[in-house]
């Protein structure tokens, strides 16, 4: 299995809308997952810029796959199917 890359978005808007609230993230995933997901600090996705009227800040970036009004348990979620090999 390859290893899943995850990056918290750390720019000023992610961080107003809730980023700083994600930094579990950087103790929960080693936790959980090990070696298979690396977690990483981004300055900026650059999403904000780019995204349409429906999606909103703060970003996580799992793989290639923005994830807006990312939550701990939404990124947990979708690791867990990654994870488990359900996608």
């Amino acid at each position: 299995m390859k290893n899943i890359e995850v990056k918290i978005c750390s720019g000023t808007t992610c961080f107003v809308m809730g980023s700083s609230f994600l930094s579990e993230l950087y103790e929960i995933i080693p936790q959980k997952y090990g070696d298979r997901v690396t977690v990483k600090p981004s300055l900026c996705l650059g999403q904000c810029s780019n995204s349409d009227k429906h999606s909103k800040a703060p970003y996580v970036k799992i793989d290639e796959e923005y994830i807006s009004e990312a939550t701990i348990e939404k990124v947990l979620n979708i690791l867990d199917k990654k994870v488990c090999g359900n996608e």
